[in-house]
């Protein structure tokens, strides 16, 4: 009967003490450093990338060895850029999102 009565205490202990660490873990993550990040979309469409929320932001590609092809100033909340760069697989970054790509 002590070992069933200590068990169910336990779990008890458990139920109301991992909810409350989790909501504390919550509260202590760091803020999303630039909103304008996260509501960046970026569409490829064969040698064109249409930009969207990225207003003030660097586009940089770069090719699978590493080398910076191209670096882009976004300079409007919705812009088109022409990738006048040779066929290949590149890697497309702004700010924090990265998107591989492949020019035919």
């Amino acid at each position: 009967m002590t070992k069933r009565l200590l068990i169910y205490a336990t779990a008890l202990m458990l139920l109301l003490v991992v909810p409350t660490v989790l909501r504390a873990a919550q509260l202590e993550r760091p803020a999303i450093e630039q909103a304008g990040e996260e509501d960046a979309t970026i569409i490829i469409r064969e040698r064109t990338v249409l930009v969207n929320g990225a207003q003030g932001q660097t586009m940089e590609i770069v090719s699978l060895t590493g080398r910076r092809v191209m670096t882009v100033k976004i300079e409007s909340p919705a812009q088109r850029i022409e990738l006048n760069i040779p066929k290949g697989c590149y890697i497309l970054k702004i700010g924090k999102i990265v998107r591989k790509v492949s020019i035919q």
